[in-house]
């Protein structure tokens, strides 16, 4: 049974959420006490993270990067603040989706469906992309190169094996896009460069500076 931890700070929304994602079968957990969200998401040990942006003490973007350091969980952001700069700036802390205040709670639970099913369902068997000595292994998101291994996001995870399955070949923004949030609703078009610019710096730590090549008005490839 899949693992859900609200992270809310309007408890009748948290508990309206909780009790309809119990309706399909989720076991939910709601935070109460917001300065020990930390301790809360170790014990829980969640599969997946609903996070509001407004949270007493610290925001949900200080608390997105702190899971970040341990664990790639996957994160929504649930937040009434939907301009285009907290959108990019949810998905360049970590963030594996949003979904804007008001929502509807079958949307909510669509979103959820699809990105377990995108995490998880790969099961226990290793799947391996290789390409030039760059082994990339897509169901435990490590990619490892010289003898040396990064642990890398969702959507890190996902930029690589779209490029690595489509290598030599360039591969357009919008169709990264696509792929990588399987919607095209509340996704700015920044908020791929910013992943793309965190995954180049992710990659520079085992000196691959130059995988990723940018072809100007089109799209990425590795060549």
């Amino acid at each position: 049974m899949y693992k859900i931890l609200i992270i809310e700070d309007d408890l009748a929304i948290a508990n309206s959420i909780k009790k309809h994602m119990q309706s399909w079968g989720f076991e939910t957990e709601t935070i109460y006490d917001f300065k020990e969200i930390m301790s809360s998401f170790t014990d829980y040990k969640p599969h997946l993270i609903l996070l509001d942006i407004s949270l007493p003490y610290f925001n949900g973007y200080y608390w997105c990067s702190e899971i970040r350091k341990v664990s790639n969980v996957p994160i929504i952001f649930i937040s009434s603040a939907s301009d285009h700069m907290n959108i990019v700036m949810a998905m360049s802390m970590g963030g594996d989706d949003f979904i804007t205040k008001p929502f509807e709670l079958d949307v909510l639970t669509a979103k959820i469906q699809a990105l377990l099913r995108r995490t998880y369902d790969f099961g226990n068997v290793s799947h391996v992309l290789e390409y030039n000595g760059i082994q990339l292994n897509i169901s435990n998101l490590t990619l490892e190169y010289n003898g040396q291994k990064i642990e890398l996001s969702k959507n890190e995870n996902k930029i690589l094996q779209i490029l690595f399955e489509n290598k030599g070949k360039v591969v357009s923004r919008d169709s990264i896009m696509v792929k990588l949030w399987e919607t095209d609703h509340y996704i700015d078009d920044n908020t791929l460069t910013v992943n793309i610019t965190r995954l180049r710096k992710r990659l520079q730590e085992v000196g691959l500076s130059d995988l990723i090549a940018t072809k100007k008005g089109i799209g990425y490839m590795v060549e």
